[in-house]
């Protein structure tokens, strides 16, 4: 595919608000919690929130995370602390914040941060049934406390807000190249026309606490796994938290999602119905993670980080895996 390309309006960036985050404000952060910081300092790999590893005199590493400006409620941040204690607790391998004078939640300098124990491991492969259903045993146990009270000030998972927003965020901003403008606003339009009729046959699906973005990248494995960031935890339907960690054909997906829910359902009740809706949770995901990046594009980070983003054969392969993904959506 070629073809010319519509420009993006650019616009003087003023200097962003983690620029203020300077190593001695990082190290600062852990001192005022009664550490002693011994001066190393290492960057973590982030970039919705900001994370460091800070050396502490005498003891363990500690990891700070400072959540980005104006994302997240006081309120909101607070009950993402409060459900990973409460599934800590219930002995479930989540990395949960340090308390300090029973508080888990801090500020330095108009920054809101939070304090973790360091706690290393690999990604997970779930290449053996064994380990997948292990992980299922965890999601299950995750579920089955997820399910015994609700939240009041985190996000639900909205085919609207994922989905209609960011298409609409990225064709009002000029980010979808002219050649491609066309396509890319009938595929979202047919895309979302579906996704809506299959929300809308599940309606009554279960919804409850989740960790919300339970990719591979968010659990650390030793011997079992440890789930970690819990930022993006919401209110949702349970197979969230599953589709993620499928991958390979069709036939393989099949096989490993059963191997997942065996262990899962060996401590919480499972809809199947919710399978129906993987494919438009994948597209979900697809659009709204193009929209993130055009959103977060003032943070001098991203675009170090994603350089192709602005690169029209991005946009190229964006539009046919939302094909794609159309097609899987009538298939599903």
């Amino acid at each position: 595919m070629s073809g010319p390309v519509t420009l993006r309006r650019v616009t003087a960036r003023s200097a962003h608000p983690y620029s203020r985050l300077t190593p001695d404000r990082v190290i600062g952060s852990v001192e005022a919690i009664g550490a002693i910081g011994d001066g190393r300092l290492l960057a973590l790999n982030s970039y919705e929130n900001r994370v460091y590893q800070v050396g502490v005199e005498d003891a363990e590493p500690l990891v700070v995370k400072f959540y980005r400006p104006d994302r997240w409620s006081t309120a909101a941040i607070l009950e993402e602390h409060e459900f990973a204690a409460e599934l800590a607790a219930a002995e479930i391998p989540v990395v949960a914040p340090l308390a300090h004078d029973r508080q888990t939640l801090f500020d330095t300098g108009g920054f809101r941060y939070a304090i973790y124990p360091r706690r290393g491991g690999r990604w997970p492969e779930l290449a053996t049934r064994e380990d997948r259903v292990r992980m299922g045993r965890f999601l299950g146990r995750i579920h089955l406390i997820g399910a015994q009270r609700a939240f009041r000030h985190r996000g639900i998972l909205d085919w609207r807000t994922l989905g209609r927003d960011s298409a609409r965020y990225l064709v009002h901003n000029d980010w979808i190249p002219a050649h491609i403008s066309e396509a890319y606003v009938s595929l979202t339009t047919d895309l979302l026309t579906g996704i809506e009729r299959r929300f809308a046959e599940l309606a009554d699906i279960a919804l409850l606490r989740l960790h919300g973005d339970c990719h591979p990248g968010n659990v650390l494995w030793t011997d079992g796994p440890h789930f970690v960031d819990l930022d993006d935890c919401l209110t949702g339907p349970a197979v969230q938290d599953l589709w993620m960690l499928l991958s390979g054909a069709q036939e393989e997906t099949a096989a490993q999602l059963n191997d997942y829910v065996d262990g899962y359902t060996e401590f919480a009740d499972f809809d199947w119905r919710g399978v129906r809706l993987i494919e438009s949770l994948r597209s979900l995901r697809q659009i709204n993670y193009a929209a993130w990046l055009a959103r977060r594009w003032d943070d001098p980070a991203f675009p170090r980080a994603f350089p192709w983003f602005e690169e029209p054969r991005y946009w190229e392969r964006h539009v046919l895996d939302l094909r794609e993904q159309l097609a899987a959506l009538a298939e599903s």
